[in-house]
Order: C-alpha cells, then sequence, then structure tokens
C-alpha cells in the first residue's frame, strides 16, 4: 500500500495552503522570443525560476513541489533543443543538488529515465541517494515522464508482482507502483504560458486537484504568481464528492455556496 490515501477512495485533509503544489513550466520559448533570443536562453531563465520557486514553496509552508522538466512528448522537438536541455539538466544537477541537500530538500526525478544517456541517470541516482533524507520539501522532477506511462508502467509491474490477482486489483494495489508513489496527491496544479490543459502530466493523480491557470510564461513566475495561484485555491470549495451542505455541517466549507454550487448540488 502506498503511504497517501486516494482522493477517490477517502476525504483528504484540505489546508488553506496546499500540502502538494504540481506545476508545468510553459512558456520558457515565447519569453525568449518576446527578446530576440534564442528559445535555449528561455529554458535557462527558467531554471533560475524554479530556483526561486522553491524558496518560495517554502517560505509559504508546501511541502511538495513536483514540476513538468520534460515530457515524452518532447523528444519532438528539435533536436538541437532536446540537446541543449538533456546538457542543461546535467549542469542544473551539478550544481544545485549540493544546495538542496543544504537546505534540507529532497529530490526525486520521476519518469522513464532509461532514455537518458548514462552519465545523466547516475548523477540522477546520485542526487537522489544524497538528499534521500531530507524532509523540508520534497522536489520532484517529472523528466521524459508521461501519465499515460506512468498508469501502464504501474499496471506491467502490479502484473509481474501479483499475477495471482489478475482481474481483482485495487487502487490500492496499484498505488505503490505509481511513479508518484512518493507524494500525496497534488492539492493545487498550475500551468504558466496561458495554456489550459493538463498535456498527459500526473492524469491519475490529478482526479481531484484544483486547476489553476496564468498567462505568466514560465520565467515570469514569482512569489506573487505564487500567491495569487494559493489565493485562488483558498476560494475554492474541495468537496470530494459531497455536496455543500454537508462541508458546510461539518465547518469544513471553505466559502458561502454560490448560486451555482447550489444548481450543481441539486
Amino acid at each position: 500500500m502506498s503511504a497517501f490515501g486516494s482522493s477517490t477512495q477517502t476525504v483528504p485533509e484540505s489546508g488553506d495552503v496546499p500540502k502538494h503544489v504540481a506545476i508545468i513550466m510553459d512558456g520558457n520559448g515565447r519569453w525568449a522570443r518576446k527578446r530576440f533570443l534564442p528559445r535555449v536562453a528561455g529554458h535557462k531563465q527558467g531554471v533560475d525560476t524554479l530556483r526561486r520557486v522553491i524558496k518560495a514553496s517554502i517560505e509559504r509552508g508546501i511541502e511538495y513541489l513536483t514540476v513538468f522538466a520534460f515530457s515524452s512528448e518532447n523528444w519532438r522537438r528539435p533536436s538541437e533543443e532536446v540537446s541543449f536541455l538533456m546538457n542543461l539538466f546535467v549542469s542544473a544537477l551539478n550544481e544545485e543538488v549540493a544546495r538542496l541537500h543544504k537546505n534540507g530538500i529532497r529530490l526525486k526525478i520521476v519518469g522513464d529515465l532509461s532514455r537518458f544517456e548514462l552519465p545523466l541517470r547516475q548523477l540522477i541516482e546520485a542526487g537522489e541517494r544524497t538528499t534521500a533524507g531530507n524532509s523540508r520539501l520534497t522536489l520532484t522532477i517529472a523528466a521524459n515522464y508521461g501519465g499515460r506511462w506512468d498508469i501502464l508502467q504501474a499496471c506491467n509491474r502490479l502484473a509481474r508482482a501479483h499475477p495471482e490477482k489478475c482481474g481483482e486489483w485495487s487502487e490500492g494495489d496499484l498505488a505503490p507502483y505509481l511513479a508518484m508513489a512518493h507524494t500525496p496527491e497534488p492539492d493545487l496544479f498550475i500551468r504558466t504560458g496561458g495554456e489550459e490543459r493538463i498535456s498527459n502530466f500526473m492524469i491519475w493523480q490529478l482526479a481531484y486537484t484544483e486547476l489553476y491557470f496564468t498567462d505568466r510564461l514560465w520565467p515570469e513566475f514569482d512569489a506573487k504568481t505564487l500567491d495569487d495561484a494559493i489565493a485562488s485555491y483558498q476560494r475554492r470549495e474541495r468537496r470530494f464528492g459531497r455536496t455543500s451542505a454537508q462541508l458546510q455541517a461539518d465547518g469544513s466549507s471553505l466559502q458561502p455556496e454560490s448560486p451555482m454550487q447550489q444548481s450543481q448540488d441539486a
């Protein structure tokens, strides 16, 4: 069993500050193009932005931060850009792991890592090993990751581990084999850059996550933008299948019931 419950099986606790924030960091290329810079300059600036967002997340009491760095579909990009991203990943790991460890941050990299070259895989393993005992913040970087891949690889691993239960598997059986089993489900999902879709990111885990979309490009993302997203989250009523009346009865409703909510609950 996973250490964390499923939002479709139990009602998770919700606080004013999201415990787990997941971000699609979109808009690096457009940020660079607006400044007549090569796309790769936007990716480099995006690493600096992530560093600031990690700091802001800790200051606000967020315990888990997951970012989508490279999707399984991003291999379709121009080969020069993919090569730059791989080199940027290597240099970021070389430069940042010691800093993460010093600040009590646990690093996890999830995705199909088999496609990465051996030196990069070795850096990933070393970074995870070095920071494994830290608990101030868990930073998860999704690289060569896809939500459908995650579900399929979990099913395959479960089938190999428990073939005798085929046809009788439950969510609890599958949960430990998912790539994100080390985190609770996200409370808040943020996508920058103006697009309003989840793009094959954490499909299983986002079932009851609150979604927030902003036009700000990732290199422009700052502590204020994070605060705006959290403020939006705090105005949401997280029902997890229940009615507003039930939430109000047990004192957990975040805001008065709106006419639209009353219509939906009827």
